[in-house]
């Protein structure tokens, strides 16, 4: 794994280098088919102090970018921080190798037909309730008395179903369908 280290308006040192180099190359173990992976550092002159350095990393492994950003406000914390992030993402790459079938694991082999496969998932419950046109304020309301994630309406707007959901932000979603 070829490994390129750019610094922006900063000067890095050969510790620095080192560094790196012993945190991202460890990412190699695991996903060894890398062709290349560049880190960018630089220093940014933020309000806070636990933002100040950033490095950002992208490897190239056979046509799939992983990316990830780690700041800190050292430059050592911002690199632990980011091996941390590109380890997560080459385990999730991995497993989803591995779920499609294309990895080359234990339990893909013909070992695993002897031991019990996965039972397949089916509907186990079916819900049914009454639709009622109402506008998204009033979905909005609705949804936060059930205190559910999502709830499905019929607009009566749009005189359509349509689906709102709770985002990770906190704010809302809306679903709407189209029609070809």
């Amino acid at each position: 794994m070829e490994l390129q280290i750019t610094g922006k308006n900063i000067d890095l040192s050969s510790a620095v280098h080192r560094y790196i180099e012993r945190k991202l190359g460890k990412l190699s173990r695991y996903l060894p088919n890398i062709i290349e992976s560049k880190a960018e550092i630089f220093e940014e002159k933020t309000k806070s102090p636990h933002q100040h350095f950033v490095v950002r990393v992208t490897i190239d492994s056979s046509g799939t970018l992983l990316r990830g950003e780690g700041r800190g406000e050292d430059l050592f914390t911002a690199i632990d921080k980011v091996a941390t992030i590109m380890n997560r993402q080459i385990e999730h790459y991995k497993g989803k190798l591995y779920d499609k079938g294309r990895g080359n694991s234990f339990t893909r082999s013909k070992f695993s037909e002897e031991v019990e496969t996965r039972p397949q998932r089916s509907v186990v419950k079916v819900k049914r309730f009454p639709v009622e046109p109402m506008s998204v304020a009033e979905a909005t309301d609705e949804m936060e008395l059930l205190g559910h994630d999502f709830f499905l309406f019929f607009n009566a707007d749009t005189e359509k179903l349509n689906l709102l959901y709770r985002r990770k932000d906190g704010n809302y979603g809306l679903i709407e369908p189209e029609s070809e």
